[in-house]
């Protein structure tokens, strides 16, 4: 009988202490979070950089007739979102991708970008929804803005310069070329690189 007793104590020493851990491990977890920055669209490109005047192109889309990208004469922003139909997550972001172009068609133009074989496109395009939005099937496009991996978005602005880039995994990727935007930097990660480093002055200021 004692020792079930012993062993019933025992036990719920384990237990109780088993709690304490997890407690603890998940309050660290929480603070992690709010450490970690989000992560923003990856800007990887040679060729653009924010501030400059975008390749200035014209071109003819599927749908929509000739379209001109970049440029001083924009009268508003543009996003150029590439694509493949072979692209598995450029399909998974389709209907995110049309939902941010509502939200902010009050001041941009989405714009969908890809090269190959045209009645690939137009198949792709009827299949998914996208004649309501120019679709430009050019090589050179893509070449002109040093695209290398897909999904690849690029912000222009209105003044037709670089805005924001960056690879487009998920709706927090395509948000955070919105946010660039309005803190004027490439990236998610360099405005965050930039806050680093004025805490840091200001701290050796301080000191």
């Amino acid at each position: 009988m004692e020792m079930l007793w012993l062993t019933n104590i025992l036990l719920w020493a384990v237990v109780i202490v088993e709690g304490i851990l997890i407690f603890a491990l998940t309050r660290q977890v929480g603070v992690l979070f709010e450490r970690v920055a989000p992560a923003g669209a990856l800007a990887m490109n040679q060729q653009l950089s924010v501030g400059k005047f975008a390749p200035e192109l014209k071109l003819n889309s599927l749908f929509h007739g000739a379209i001109n990208i970049g440029g001083n004469q924009l009268e508003r922003a543009q996003l150029l979102f590439f694509l493949s139909p072979d692209c598995p997550v450029c399909k998974t972001l389709l209907p995110t991708l049309l939902s941010a172009a509502k939200v902010e068609s009050d001041w941009m133009d989405l714009i969908i970008a890809s090269d190959g074989k045209q009645q690939d496109h137009e198949t792709f395009s009827t299949s998914h929804q996208l004649s309501a939005y120019p679709y430009l099937v050019s090589e050179q496009l893509g070449r002109s803005f040093g695209v290398a991996k897909l999904p690849y978005g690029v912000l222009i602005d209105e003044q037709g310069k670089i805005a924001a880039f960056g690879i487009i995994n998920s709706r927090e990727h395509l948000d955070s070329l919105f946010e660039a935007n309005e803190k004027q930097v490439a990236s998610i990660q360099e405005h965050f690189k930039r806050s680093g480093l004025a805490q840091n002055a200001a701290e050796v200021t301080q000191q």
